[in-house]
């Protein structure tokens, strides 16, 4: 299994970011896509998640609205649109998948994760 995180990078905040998750090596009929960040001195927190079985999504509060998930299952990607970026986004992002029908947010349901991008929101 594979992931691979790309996109992050510095932007202004009131900003959009695009993130994207490539994934690879498994042929599970269901599994759920997450993402996740970590700033600097907290503990890894889920961010979004969605669902192979029927495109399901799950946001945390203060990403819900500003933040959307997709993806594109020919691709084997998933996408995180980030907009109305605030400092308080800033991060190391990673995506994970767990296989199942479960959709959380909770790290440790997560088995598989891609290294980190990271995204700063500075002026």
């Amino acid at each position: 299994v594979q992931l691979q995180a790309c996109g992050g990078g510095l932007v202004q905040p009131g900003g959009s970011l695009r993130l994207s998750c490539a994934y690879s090596g498994f042929t599970w009929d269901y599994y759920v896509i997450g993402w996740f960040r970590q700033a600097p001195g907290k503990e890894r927190e889920g961010v979004s998640c969605i669902a192979s079985s029927d495109g399901s999504t799950l946001y945390r509060d203060s990403v819900r609205g500003r933040f959307t998930i997709s993806r594109d299952k020919d691709k084997n990607t998933v996408s995180l649109q980030m907009n109305s970026l605030e400092p308080e986004d800033t991060a190391i992002y990673y995506c994970a998948v767990t296989r199942g029908l479960l959709i959380s947010l909770q790290d440790h349901y997560y088995h598989d994760w891609g290294q980190g991008t990271l995204v700063t929101v500075s002026s």
